[in-house]
């Protein structure tokens, strides 16, 4: 493919700006805008970082096994030292505020919210009301940082993560806002820009019901867990079996077993959301889940380079 069509398709997938991609690719924005139009080609080692960036948008890179290895090495490290993870969020207010606003703002934002990061902080902090924003999107935040908190609740008493929980996380994601709150979906949907077929509603039961059975004991840390969150958040986000919410929900269910296997919260960051789609695409088709997997390891990371950031 020529390097323009590259560049052109990276663009639209990433979202990012001329002036965004060319800091991406450490050129300036005349010499982007020269490769872009055909006016002059790449030089090889530019060309290399261009075809990495490529592959990585379309699904098609692959990740070093030792590169993946040495990330949940340093996770399952982290896991494994110390106090409780959740203990020590809650119990300091600036930590436990900064994972609530990184949260709230990026999963709403990847639903399509268009509140900013400081209009988010505004609605859950200073309880203000945005008079050019939806009553909608405001009561998403609002929702959102309810379900946090008894997440944050459930997990330190050591409550089972299983269908009631993620019922119950609906419940209050989706008050007020969706008359299906906390009830499996009662008809068909499709993931919007996706091609993958969600189950059939009258099955969803059963597969949830099956899904928690394979992931018994999923807050134990001596295994896998990037594996297993990983296959866990794909087959649910597959399965979709609320009518709305399910994305949200998924990330919450998805924090809820790292938190329990005392791993800070995976913060999925907007900006990426082109790869987190493609990633998960490609998991729910059959392909290999390891792109998804690093990608929610460097999402855990995100989550620990704010812990140790306050501490």
């Amino acid at each position: 493919m020529l390097i323009k069509k590259q560049l052109q398709l990276i663009k639209q997938v990433t979202g990012l700006s001329q002036e965004g991609l060319a800091r991406e690719l450490g050129v300036s924005f005349p010499t982007l805008n020269s490769w872009i139009n055909g006016k002059s080609e790449p030089r090889t080692q530019a060309v290399a970082v261009i075809e990495e960036l490529y592959l990585k948008c379309t699904g098609q890179a692959i990740v070093p096994k030792d590169a993946l290895e040495a990330k949940k090495l340093l996770i399952r490290d982290f896991a494994s030292g110390g106090a409780s993870m959740v203990k020590k969020i809650m119990e300091r207010q600036d930590l436990y505020d900064e994972f609530l606003l990184q949260l709230t703002y990026n999963t709403n934002s990847i639903e399509g919210s268009t509140l900013s990061e400081n209009e988010t902080a505004a609605v859950l902090f200073e309880d203000t009301t945005l008079p050019k924003k939806t009553l909608v999107e405001q009561m998403e935040v609002k929702n959102h940082k309810a379900a946090l908190d008894f997440l944050f609740k459930h997990v330190r008493q050591g409550g089972a993560l299983d269908e009631n929980f993620v019922m119950r996380l609906h419940a209050i994601l989706m008050n007020a806002i969706h008359e299906d709150a906390g009830f499996y979906r009662r008809h068909g949907v499709r993931i919007v820009g996706s091609s993958v077929p969600t189950a059939n509603y009258m099955k969803v039961p059963d597969l949830m019901a099956k899904l928690f059975a394979g992931a018994a004991g999923p807050a134990k840390a001596d295994g896998d867990i990037v594996q297993l969150v990983t296959s866990i958040h794909w087959e649910f986000e597959k399965i979709h079996p609320f009518a709305d919410g399910n994305g949200r929900v998924g990330r919450l269910l998805m924090n809820a077993i790292l938190l329990g296997a005392n791993l800070p919260p995976a913060v999925i960051k907007q900006e990426n959301k082109q790869f987190y789609y493609t990633y998960l695409q490609k998991a729910q088709m059959g392909g290999d889940q390891s792109l998804l997997e690093d990608f929610i390891c460097d999402a855990v990371l995100e989550g620990l380079y704010i812990l140790t950031n306050k501490t």
